[in-house]
């Protein structure tokens, strides 16, 4: 007769590899959880590089795009992360390089640490960006790019370096049927981009009247494969005065598209995406959340949810409304939207600023809050108050002039402190202030596991303002800290592990005036 064995095997008996390459398919959250099961398994967890690795990751918000890659080591990588973090948790860069620019860049624009500046006295769009050129003497480079414009008819432009395109827009003449031209090129070699669906397009065509048309405002955006067009206070075919929203998907053959028209009486502003099928659009009331369906091939804009803005003390009113961009290489991440906005009152010539911070996934997912309260959402339904989603997850921030640059990159958030010019009328250097609002490096910090002489965590604090009806609220605690040197800049950008300065330099007079790029690394 034969015997059956009873055999018992436990999960550590499997050997380590195998452990390993199972642990090594849990969730982040699930792996950290897994350590607290028994010594063993946090043992084996801890002794993995990888695992730690991505550990690191999810806690530091990091986008993998902006890390080392090719043949740098797990273990390697994760000590230069680590060692950023430090860096900018003690706002101490490791390097600073500097070039000065030959001329003085005006209505530039910044995308992942690449410097846009239209010259359309040469007809062309510059782009340029600074590198470093020798890893041992650091010194740095400016590579250049070249876009040829119509000067004359030149109205504006964006760009996407991760995705090699520029788009510029141009003004159609005065009784074309369509109101601009989108052309779809190369950054790195003019010429039309080999992605594009088609290496032109007409925006508005049909849609605006020939002789009338004469918009004041235009923004455009590129996120992913959608390009949006806003233009404000534009005639209709029929004379109406309107706002318009036009988007493409600019890799599609059929130049799929679709059209959102807002009344002038809402105040639309502007608008942002946010994902590749969410997009907001910002009011002198709220915030609109948009979904970008693609249905039968056609391109159609649904309004899935409302958010009112804190009610203002009379006669004041949200003047306009704009957001920090944001990068589509880092659409995959949870991370910080900052909403700017400015007020005004026919009674002052002052116009108070502010700037609000909201992470983008509490927006999206408050669209299931408001469909829950309300149902769907349409252009006669209620906004959700402000008191039902303000309060407990925004910050806001009151700037002291209009030019106030908020960055945003991941969780954190950069900005220079104070007015660029003194009261005399001299421009001054000014601290660099950094706000993390990870939320594990915050728990970590109220726990008094981290420990930095120059930080301070900033909770249940709220501008102290008279301009706002509603409470404002607590909102997102962070950690904040000030650098002990000053910098003379007028502008900047922020990257993973960088922050790229439009910098000054005065001479005998307040017009004699010279800039220069200057790179700090956080590494």
């Amino acid at each position: 007769m034969n015997q059956v064995l009873n055999i018992t095997i436990k999960f550590m008996d499997f050997p380590a590899e195998l452990l390993l390459d199972i642990l090594g398919h849990l969730d982040i959250y699930d792996l950290v959880r897994a350590r607290k099961v028994c010594s063993d398994i946090r043992q084996l967890i801890d002794s993995s590089s990888e695992l730690q690795y991505l550990i690191d990751i999810r806690y530091f918000n990091a986008i993998p795009a902006s890390l080392p890659v090719g043949d740098i080591s797990v273990p390697t990588r994760r000590q230069l992360l680590q060692k950023s973090e430090t860096a900018w948790q003690r706002a101490e860069y490791s390097q600073r390089n500097s070039i000065p620019m030959s001329y003085s860049p005006d209505n530039y624009r910044w995308s992942c640490g690449i410097l846009g500046i239209p010259a359309k006295s040469l007809q062309q769009l510059k782009f340029v960006q600074p590198s470093l050129s020798d890893g041992d003497t650091h010194t740095i480079d400016l590579q250049q790019r070249i876009c040829k414009i119509d000067s004359t008819a030149f109205e504006g432009y964006s760009f996407s370096p991760a995705q090699d395109l520029v788009a510029i827009l141009s003004r159609t003449t005065r009784g074309e049927s369509h109101a601009y031209d989108v052309t779809f090129r190369s950054l790195s070699e003019d010429k039309p981009h080999p992605d594009a669906g088609s290496p032109l397009v007409k925006a508005l065509d049909n849609q605006i009247h020939p002789q009338l048309f004469d918009s004041p405002y235009t923004q455009s955006m590129i996120f992913g494969d959608y390009y949006g067009l806003f233009c404000k206070f534009a005639h209709k075919a029929d004379g109406e005065l309107v706002d318009f929203l036009q988007i493409w998907n600019w890799k599609s053959k059929e130049a799929s598209q679709c059209l959102q028209m807002f009344d002038t009486d809402c105040g639309t502003t502007n608008f942002s995406f946010l994902t590749n099928d969410r997009f907001l659009v910002a009011s002198a009331r709220e915030l609109r959340l948009f979904s970008l369906d693609t249905i039968d091939s056609v391109n159609a804009i649904r309004l899935v949810a409302r958010f009112s803005f804190p009610a203002l003390k009379d006669p004041f009113i949200f003047h306009f409304i704009t957001f920090s961009p944001i990068p589509f290489h880092a659409s995959a991440h949870n991370q910080l939207i900052a909403i700017n906005m400015c007020m005004s009152a026919p009674t002052t010539n002052k116009s108070p600023y502010f700037t609000f911070y909201i992470e983008r996934n509490t927006l999206l997912e408050l669209e299931s809050t408001y469909i829950s309260r309300y149902g769907e959402a349409s252009q006669d339904s209620p906004s959700l108050p402000w008191s039902a989603w303000g309060p407990k997850y925004t910050r806001f921030f009151e700037n002291s002039y209009s030019s106030c640059i908020h960055r945003i990159f991941g969780f954190r958030s950069a900005d220079l402190i104070g007015d660029l010019v003194s009261h005399d009328g001299v421009f001054q250097p000014r601290p660099l202030r950094i706000r993390d609002f990870n939320p594990h490096r915050v728990t970590d910090f109220k726990a008094g596991n981290i420990t930095t002489s120059n930080q301070r965590l900033v909770e249940g604090e709220s501008p102290n303002s008279t301009l706002f009806l509603d409470p404002l609220g607590p909102g997102l605690p962070y950690i904040e800290t000030i650098s002990q040197e000053k910098f003379l800049a007028n502008d900047m950008t922020m990257e993973a592990n960088r922050i790229t300065l439009l910098s000054l330099k005065v001479g005998n007079s307040m017009y004699d005036i010279s800039q220069s790029i200057e790179m700090l690394d956080f590494e």
